[in-house]
C-alpha cells in the first residue's frame, strides 16, 4: 500500500478491432499492436503524447441525478457553445474505464468518475485503477486528480480504497479542478 508516485511500471491491454498493449516504466508511454498472423506485438505508437486540451468529455450521465453541484457546473461548461475555447465538447462514454481512457489518451479529452451524493469517496479503486492510469497519463503529458489533489500523491490507507478520478488532457483536468475547488462558476 504505497503512493502512486512510487510505482515503477503501469499498463493495460485493450481489445477491440485490434489488440493493443500500452505501458510505461517511467520513461514515456508506448503502444504495441498485436499482429494476429504471427502472434507478436509490434511497436505501433512510440512515445504517446496526450494533447494538452481535447474536445471530448467522458462521464456516465446516467448518474447525473446524483452528481454534486461542482460536477453539474463542470459538465454544463463543457457543453456550452464557445468556439473560442473549443466548446462544446463531444460527449463520448463507452462505460469501460480503459476504453474511455485509451480514446482520450490518443485524441485528448477528459474522463470523469467523480464522487457523488451516493458515493462521495468515488467508486474507482485508488491502488489498481486510478494510480496505474494516472502514472500512464502523466508520462504522456496529461494529468490525473481527484478534484483537489494529484492522484499519484494520495496517501493510501487501505488496499481497496476508492477515490474520485478526473483524468486526461492537462488543461481539461485543471479546468475541472477549478470547478471542484470553487474557483469557477
Amino acid at each position: 500500500v504505497q503512493r502512486g508516485r512510487d510505482q515503477v511500471a503501469a499498463g493495460y491491454v485493450i481489445y477491440g478491432s485490434s489488440v493493443m498493449m500500452v505501458y510505461t516504466t517511467g520513461n514515456g508511454v508506448f503502444g504495441f499492436t498485436l499482429d494476429p498472423r504471427i502472434g507478436e506485438f509490434f511497436l505501433s505508437h512510440p512515445d504517446i503524447r496526450i494533447p494538452a486540451r481535447g474536445k471530448i468529455y467522458s462521464i456516465n450521465e446516467g448518474n447525473a441525478a446524483h452528481w454534486t453541484e461542482e460536477t453539474h457546473r463542470c459538465i454544463s461548461h463543457l457543453k456550452e457553445m464557445d468556439p473560442e475555447t473549443g466548446r462544446p465538447y463531444s460527449g463520448r462514454y463507452i462505460g469501460s474505464l480503459v476504453a474511455d481512457f485509451h480514446r482520450n489518451l490518443l485524441k485528448g479529452g477528459i474522463f470523469l468518475y467523480p464522487g457523488d451524493r451516493r458515493s462521495p469517496e468515488g467508486k474507482l479503486r485508488l491502488l489498481y485503477e486510478a494510480n496505474p492510469l494516472a502514472f500512464i497519463v502523466e508520462q504522456a503529458g496529461g494529468a490525473a486528480s481527484n478534484g483537489w489533489q494529484r492522484i499519484l500523491d494520495i496517501e493510501p490507507e487501505a488496499l481497496h480504497q476508492r477515490c474520485p478520478l478526473i483524468i486526461g488532457s492537462e488543461e481539461d483536468v485543471r479546468l475541472a479542478e477549478a470547478f471542484y475547488q470553487g474557483k469557477r462558476d
